[in-house]
């Protein structure tokens, strides 16, 4: 996985044409070079500090944050048991467009019947193994909203290429392995994200903030939640 990584600033060394040979000359750059070395010394001790500062951070464990969508920041990366889950993109689903169809294939014909007041809801996914082990990824996601309705995914057949539950139900995932894999579909598609499919009541887009909860396969207890983007 790519994370962002703080840019480095580059300082070249100044080059100086020497002047006429004076021992004034060489006294002034005498006394120059000692505080040369210890501004050096410093600006190395405080960059050791920062990026010691920078390799705490990036152990620390995430369990929520906030999907921001359109505002150009993504979703923090959630840790769930030994794997890495971002949202990548979460929006309402319109049957009737070219590319949402695509995202509802494989659905059965009672799968794909909605109740009046209900409609298509996806969020896209992406899920990481930093690890060196192989690891199950979580098959429990939920939405819910701010009046206690609970969601739970429609799974489509293994002929929608861009679902979730494709790879995820598979088997563990390999270790530097990701959700969607490189190259496939999904992964190439305008989301860049693994399917999750849901049928959401209308009502609920108005009872925001939508909440999705991931749930680790091993342990019930260790959830992490991201709060979505409508």
């Amino acid at each position: 996985m790519t994370r962002p990584v703080a840019k480095r600033r580059s300082f070249a060394g100044r080059s100086s044409i020497a002047g006429p040979s004076s021992s004034t000359g060489s006294r002034a750059r005498a006394g120059i070079r000692p505080f040369g070395r210890l501004a050096l010394l410093a600006l190395l001790l405080v960059s050791a500090l920062a990026l010691g500062a920078c390799s705490d951070d990036s152990h620390t464990r995430v369990t929520t944050g906030t999907y921001a969508g359109e505002s150009g920041q993504n979703a923090p990366y959630l840790n769930v048991g030994s794997l890495i889950y971002e949202v990548q993109l979460s929006r309402e689903l319109n049957p009737e467009d070219t590319e949402d169809a695509s995202y509802l294939t494989g659905l059965t014909p009672a799968q794909l019947r909605l109740r009046p007041g209900e409609e298509w809801f996806a969020v896209f996914v992406q899920v990481y193994n930093e690890s060196s082990a192989p690891h199950l990824a979580a098959k429990e996601f939920t939405i819910s909203d701010t009046q206690s309705n609970v969601y739970l995914p429609v799974v489509p057949s293994l002929t929608n290429e861009f679902s979730y539950q494709r790879v995820a139900y598979a088997g563990p995932l390999a270790p530097k392995a990701r959700i969607p894999a490189l190259n496939t579909v999904a992964a190439n598609g305008p989301t860049q994200g693994a399917l999750l499919l849901y049928k959401i009541k209308v009502v609920s887009l108005d009872n925001r903030p939508l909440e999705l909860n991931i749930i680790d396969p091993l342990n019930p207890t260790q959830t992490a939640s991201a709060e979505l983007d409508v």
